[in-house]
C-alpha cells in the first residue's frame, strides 16, 4: 500500500502512516466504561479455505474507509449503547463498522439499506468491511438516520482535521443549490378539505380497530394487532404534519401576496412527506423536492458545509450559509461566490454589513441604454459598489471559479454519491444523507490527492 499522508496508520504497514499527523487514533474510553461492541475479524479463516484479508488488494477504496474511520472519535455514537462492560446483554454491532458501510456505500452510490445488507452478503469489499458480523436492513436504516447530532459532529471533526493540516480554509467560499427529487409522489400532495377529510378518516379507522380489539373481533395475533395499530396511528400522524404544512406555506404565500400580483397557486401540502415542497427542476417540470445547499472550497475543493431545507429558492439562503459555516469552524467567511439565483438588494446589503465581499451576477438592464455595471441613482451604496465590482476583469476571474468548483461538486454528489432522489421522508432524515455523501466527498478527495 502506498504511503497515505492523511489519514491515519494503515492496517499492514510496518512503518507509522504519515497521515497520522492529521488523523491521530482516539483516545480509548476509560476502563469499566468501555462498551461491549462486535469488530470485524478479517484474520479470521472461515469455509471459503482463506482469509476475508486476502479478498481486497492493498490500495483497494474499502482499506481507505476503514483507515479513515479506525482513527476517528465515534464517542457520541457509541454512548447511546445499552451493553456496557460487566453487563448482561447481547453486544452491540461496533459503530465503526456501521459508519465504514455508509460511507463506502455512499462511494458506491448506494443509497437503499435493503441493497447494502444484500451487498453485505454477496460483495467481496462489503464482506471485508464487515469482517463476519453480520447486519441487517433494519440497522443499518436506523442507524443511517437515528444519530443526526452525532453525525453532524462527524462531518466538523473530519473538517476541522483538514482545516489543522491546512488543506481547507472557508478565507473564500462558493455556495450553489442543488434540488434533489424527494420520495413523496406528486400526487400526495392534497388540499386542507382534503387534508381534514384524510385526518377524519384516520382518526376513525384507529376508533374502529380499538372497538374490535375490545371485542375481539379483529386479529387475534398480538403482534399483528400491533403492526396495525402502529400503520394506524402513523397515517394519523403523517396527515396531522401535512395539515401542518399547509399552514406555514399558506402563510408564507400571504407574506408573498402583499410584494406580488401574480396569482398564487391553490396551496397543497403531502400526506406521505410533510416538509417535502413542490420545486422547479433542472429538466423545467415540478416536482416534490429538497433544496440542498452545498459550499465549497474553491482552492481544495472540499465541501465545507451542508444544508438542506424546502424553500425553493436561494435568494435568502447565502446569509444563513455563512452563519453555519461560522459556527461550524470558528472561522468568519470573506468572499462569497454566488450565481444569478441569489440575486437580491437584501443579499447585497447583508454581505456588506457582515464585512463580507460578495461576487454575484449584475442581472441584464431590463431598459435599453442602461449601463450594466454603472450604478443607478436608487441604489444604495452597497449596491452601487456590488455592480462597479463585478464590472472589473479581477471580479468577473473570481466568479469564474464557481462554475470548475462548487458545480462540479453539485454533479459528483448528485451522480456518483447517492443524492438523484432521496429515499428517506423529512427534513431531519434528508439532511444526514446529505452529510453522509459530503462526508465520503472530502474522505476521498483527499485521500485520493495524497496517495496520487
Amino acid at each position: 500500500m502506498n504511503t497515505n499522508k492523511l489519514f491515519g496508520e494503515g492496517p499492514r504497514t510496518t512503518t507509522p502512516s504519515a497521515i497520522a499527523e492529521v488523523f491521530p487514533a482516539a483516545l480509548p474510553p476509560a476502563a469499566g466504561q468501555r462498551p461491549r461492541t462486535r469488530l470485524p475479524q478479517r484474520q479470521q479463516w472461515a469455509t471459503h479455505y482463506g482469509c476475508l484479508d486476502d479478498l481486497l488488494p492493498e490500495d483497494h477504496p474499502a482499506r481507505i474507509v476503514w483507515e479513515v474511520v479506525t482513527t476517528l472519535d465515534l464517542s457520541a455514537f457509541t454512548a447511546p449503547i445499552k451493553a456496557r462492560e460487566h453487563n448482561p446483554g447481547r453486544d452491540a454491532i461496533d459503530p465503526q463498522l456501521l459508519v465504514a458501510l455508509w460511507l463506502y456505500a455512499s462511494l458506491d452510490n448506494v443509497s437503499s439499506g435493503r441493497q447494502l445488507a444484500e451487498l453485505c452478503d454477496t460483495h467481496g469489499a462489503y464482506q471485508w468491511l464487515c469482517g463476519g458480523v453480520g447486519v441487517n436492513y433494519h440497522t443499518l436504516n436506523d442507524f443511517r438516520v437515528g444519530h443526526d447530532a452525532a453525525l453532524d459532529g462527524l462531518f466538523t471533526q473530519v473538517l476541522g482535521r483538514l482545516m489543522q493540516a491546512s488543506l481547507v480554509q472557508v478565507h473564500r467560499i462558493t455556495q450553489d443549490g442543488l434540488r434533489v427529487r424527494a420520495s413523496a409522489g406528486t400526487n400526495s400532495f392534497r388540499r386542507k378539505p382534503k387534508l381534514e377529510a384524510c385526518l377524519a378518516e384516520a382518526q376513525a379507522h384507529l376508533e374502529d380497530l380499538k372497538r374490535l380489539r375490545e371485542q375481539g373481533e379483529g386479529p387475534q395475533d398480538a403482534r399483528r394487532q400491533a403492526r396495525q395499530q402502529a400503520a394506524a396511528e402513523d397515517r394519523r400522524q403523517r396527515v396531522q404534519q401535512a395539515l401542518h404544512a399547509w399552514e406555514q406555506v399558506q402563510n408564507d404565500k400571504e407574506a408573498r401576496q402583499s410584494n406580488t400580483k401574480k396569482r398564487q397557486a391553490p396551496t397543497r401540502a403531502s400526506t406521505t412527506d410533510a416538509d417535502a415542497r413542490r420545486m422547479k427542476m433542472a429538466n423545467g417540470g415540478f416536482n416534490p423536492a429538497y433544496n440542498v445547499q452545498i459550499a465549497t472550497d474553491p482552492e481544495s475543493r472540499a465541501v465545507v458545509e451542508v444544508q438542506v431545507t424546502n424553500k425553493g429558492g436561494d435568494a435568502v439562503l447565502s446569509e444563513p450559509m455563512r452563519d453555519q459555516i461560522k459556527e461550524r469552524t470558528g472561522q468568519t467567511v470573506a468572499e462569497q461566490i454566488i450565481d444569478g439565483g441569489y440575486v437580491s438588494v437584501d443579499a447585497v446589503e447583508r454581505a456588506q454589513r457582515d464585512g463580507v465581499t460578495i461576487y454575484m451576477p449584475v442581472p441584464q438592464p431590463q431598459k435599453e441604454g442602461q449601463e450594466r455595471f454603472v450604478p443607478r441613482p436608487r441604489d444604495n451604496p452597497a449596491v452601487a459598489d456590488w455592480r462597479v465590482r463585478m464590472g472589473t476583469p479581477e471580479a468577473q476571474a473570481i466568479y469564474h471559479q464557481r462554475a470548475s468548483t462548487c458545480e462540479t461538486v453539485n454533479a459528483d454528489l448528485r451522480t456518483w454519491r447517492g443524492l438523484s432522489r432521496f429515499l428517506v421522508r423529512g427534513l431531519r432524515k434528508v439532511q444526514c444523507v446529505a452529510l453522509w455523501s459530503a462526508l465520503m466527498y472530502n474522505i476521498m478527495h483527499f485521500a485520493t490527492q495524497l496517495r496520487g
